[in-house]
């Protein structure tokens, strides 16, 4: 018998050892990366709305960070009053002297009525103080709120019934009503009623109470997740095998709570914006001539019939931040959904 001749053997083995090197086109390369959290970023990029919001937000948090190095490089600062130096700034009714509230190429966004202090570095430090509290409360909130939700979802029982009991009488409060009468109170157990209430006093009394009241919307929210999510085959599994109560909440409850705790504060806090802004108006709040949304809002209303621009301002960037905030909290909330087709 005549044996087979390498040429009649070698096409076979290259073809073998093609067929092995090639890459099997029915896995494609992306599909391992695929996680949650990129799938929702695809979809919130995919989302032009919620993308320019973010940028506005970007910006004026930017903003209220570099203030001070902004103010410097102006070269002006939120507190002196320009028109005792220069009394042409005003004119005889103590309103600005040049057109449209005295804006200029010194003056940007021109100068305040009456003090003729400038309204650019103002609103700039403005900016900064109420994001700064409201930042600060949003915060202390969400801490509070997924402490005592998650809580009280998954001891149930009588630590349920009570957590629930105190969040139906928070909910209850006429919440704008109590910070305007209890707002002295607080100030009256620190500072003696004839002394000056210092800043750092408001702004912690502002985020502590605007936290106090602020956690039993969230604390609802996840109480109820947590009522579903710990009788689930995953809790249940992890009970088994002898997890600790500590490790079945971090690696088995919080994760899947991410979610609504992330579109929740996204919502809270241009909430806190306006509602600090607003006790600043009322005079509860932070108070001049330390700059603040509310308090520009507060002194331009007192000039808006002779001089709009200084009301303007202030009025206007609020109302911007807000509504992209608003806005952004929308978009994040259809990117984390699963079920959101963009």
């Amino acid at each position: 018998m005549t044996p087979p001749t390498p040429s009649a053997a070698a096409p076979l083995e290259v073809t073998d050892a093609s067929v092995e090197k090639s890459p099997s086109p029915s896995t494609p390369k992306g599909n391992e990366s695929r996680s949650p959290g990129r799938l929702a970023w695809t979809r919130f990029k995919r989302d032009r709305t919620g993308v320019i919001s973010a940028y506005i937000v970007i910006f004026f948090f930017v903003i209220a960070i570099a203030a001070p190095l902004i103010a410097k490089l102006y070269g002006k600062d939120p507190y002196t009053t320009y028109a005792s130096q220069r009394p042409d700034l005003l004119n005889a009714f103590s309103y600005p002297a040049g057109p449209n509230g005295g804006m200029s190429s010194e003056f940007w966004f021109g100068i305040e009525p009456q003090l003729g202090r400038d309204v650019f570095t103002f609103l700039l430090y403005g900016i900064r103080t109420s994001l700064g509290i409201a930042v600060a409360a949003t915060l202390l909130t969400t801490i509070v709120g997924v402490i005592v939700g998650v809580t009280a979802g998954y001891l149930g029982g009588r630590t349920d019934y009570l957590v629930g009991r105190i969040i139906d009488i928070l909910l209850s409060f006429p919440s704008t009503l109590f910070f305007i009468a209890f707002m002295p109170v607080v100030y009256g157990l620190f500072v003696a009623p004839d002394d000056d209430i210092p800043t750092w006093l408001r702004a912690t009394a502002l985020i502590l109470v605007l936290s106090a009241f602020g956690w039993a919307s969230i604390a609802r929210l996840l109480r109820g997740q947590v009522l579903g999510l710990r009788e689930r085959e995953f809790v249940e599994a992890a009970k088994v095998t002898g997890a600790s109560p500590r490790r079945i909440v971090f690696k088995e409850l919080l994760p899947n709570l991410w979610t609504p705790i992330i579109i929740q504060s996204t919502l809270m806090l241009p909430a806190y914006v306006t509602a600090e802004a607003g006790l600043a108006f009322l005079g509860v709040g932070i108070i001049d001539p330390t700059p603040d949304w509310g308090v520009m809002i507060q002194r331009g209303a007192q000039f808006y019939t002779e001089d709009i621009t200084f009301m303007l301002f202030p009025g206007l960037s609020m109302v911007i931040f807000v509504l992209a905030f608003n806005l952004l909290g929308d978009s994040v909330r259809d990117a984390l959904d699963p079920k959101s087709k963009r």
